[in-house]
């Protein structure tokens, strides 16, 4: 349940990210296709800039999902936690790399082509992680943590 919801939740993001790109893309394709000149650069720099403030904002709300799983699985197979604390790494440097950018022209040669292929590896990581989740539900999370009594002096 608890893992479901999450799943469900980091395929949204993913799913309304991808959407939102797709539907600029259109948007810019039939905007260019009816200006010329400087209106239609002006048109591509707008569009650049929106979709690398987009790029920014789903790497950060990755980020800050990821987080909050590295400190939640605390307990689970090494495995496990290292793929998710891979993941976090690699949505950091996105992150990273999108923030600082102001054109695609600053951006790494390799960002743009990786990033997708890397976001998909992430997700694997996190079906993965699901799929253990499934069937080796921690008692912690059923019960609560656990923590020593203490004795009376």
């Amino acid at each position: 349940p608890q893992a479901e919801v999450f799943k469900q939740g980091f395929n949204q993001k993913l799913q309304e990210g991808q959407k939102k790109l797709h539907q600029m893309w259109l948007d810019w394709s039939r905007k260019s296709s009816k200006d010329s000149g400087d209106e239609s650069s002006a048109a591509l720099e707008e569009m650049e800039s929106l979709a690398l403030l987009m790029a920014c904002s789903i790497t950060q709300q990755l980020q800050i999902s990821c987080c909050k799983i590295v400190s939640a699985i605390q307990g689970l197979p090494s495995s496990l936690q290292d793929k998710v604390k891979q993941s976090l790494r690699t949505i950091e440097v996105l992150h990273a790399s999108f923030s600082a950018a102001n054109s695609f022209q600053d951006l790494p040669s390799n960002v743009l082509t990786r990033s997708q292929s890397k976001l998909a590896v992430i997700q694997e990581y996190m079906e993965e992680l699901l799929d253990y989740l499934r069937n080796n539900i921690p008692l912690s999370w059923l019960v609560g943590p656990f923590s020593p009594r203490e004795e009376d002096v």
